[in-house]
């Protein structure tokens, strides 16, 4: 188990050097180059002013001397000055990151224990009015995009009933402040998991040991609880752990209608600002984050599923 682990860490390292490079080579093309130049020094400038500028700031020098450069103040966990914030780029990286951990947190202990007992439910019986019920009731929650039902719970509940604010503020963690954002972001991720565990669920329950584990006599719910949950849970215990690189690029548009200030929109602002150093330092944030939680998830099916051995 120790040399998987040491292995895939291995491989993650190869990817997170591989994938920066290419963020690196996107972000650092010539046209946001420019882009970047007139915002800082002069909209006006010319041509020649322009590579003056870029030369005078090192963005002239070959490509692998610079990405080597900042690969390895990365390493030292220097992400380098923000030109935008006009401040250093972990003055402004974290603080936003910790503001959508908080937000991510609250959507994932929601969703993830709602959404199994749907699935759960829905998949034990195939076919019978609460799997019709509850796969209706999954699939009009994916089938509604988070921007269509935030501002539909923003004009009911905010508007309307006052019963919530139509902002959240990042920072203050209250019931009023995080309800609307969170219920938007939970409404729009419960059907998938929900989904991909009936499916699961009504693929194992029609299974050969399961069969013959009623016709030993043995009572449903325990059949259910002791051997079909387990592998049940095989499949959308990936999907689960994809939700968190999801939900650490995917709450843009959520951040953006309840003006939350989090990590989705300080790449949005990066983006729009040229800011390379804020978006780079994002891109490897997300990048390891996916590989860490796909690390996690392999690991995770062998106390799932003991069949599955590690290579």
């Amino acid at each position: 188990m120790l040399f998987f682990i040491f292995k895939r860490i291995f491989v993650v390292f190869l990817t997170v050097i591989c994938l920066s490079f290419i963020v690196f080579t996107l972000v650092t093309i010539e046209p946001n180059l420019k882009k970047m130049a007139l915002n800082q020094a002069n909209m006006r400038m010319e041509e020649a002013a322009v590579q003056s500028w870029l030369d005078k700031n090192g963005y002239k020098r070959p490509l692998l001397v610079q990405y080597g450069e900042w690969l390895g103040n990365v390493v030292q966990g220097d992400f380098g000055y923000s030109t935008h914030f006009k401040k250093p780029v972990n003055e402004v990286l974290w603080p936003k990151l910790g503001h959508t951990g908080i937000l991510m947190f609250w959507v994932l202990i929601i969703t993830i224990p709602l959404a199994l007992v749907i699935g759960v439910l829905s998949g034990m019986r195939e076919g019978t009015k609460t799997d019709r019920t509850l796969s209706i009731f999954s699939i009009v929650t994916t089938s509604v995009p988070p921007y269509v039902s935030g501002i539909l719970f923003t004009i009911l509940l905010s508007s309307w009933l006052g019963l919530f604010k139509g902002v959240a503020k990042a920072g203050n963690i209250t019931f009023e402040n995080f309800a609307l954002p969170v219920l938007t972001m939970v409404m729009y991720d419960i059907g998938y998991i929900a989904r991909m565990t009936r499916a699961s669920m009504v693929e194992v329950m029609g299974s050969q040991y399961i069969r013959t584990a009623r016709l030993k006599g043995m009572p449903f719910m325990a059949v259910v609880l002791k051997h079909a949950l387990r592998n049940a849970l095989i499949a959308p215990f990936t999907l689960i752990m994809l939700q968190f690189p999801w939900l650490l690029t995917g709450v843009v548009i959520v951040e953006k209608l309840f003006n939350y200030k989090g990590f989705g929109s300080l790449l949005v602002s990066a983006a729009d600002q040229n800011d390379i150093n804020v978006t780079l330092a994002c891109g490897v944030v997300a990048v390891v984050l996916v590989l860490t939680t796909q690390l996690i998830s392999d690991i995770g099916y062998v106390f799932l599923n003991p069949r599955i051995r590690f290579s």
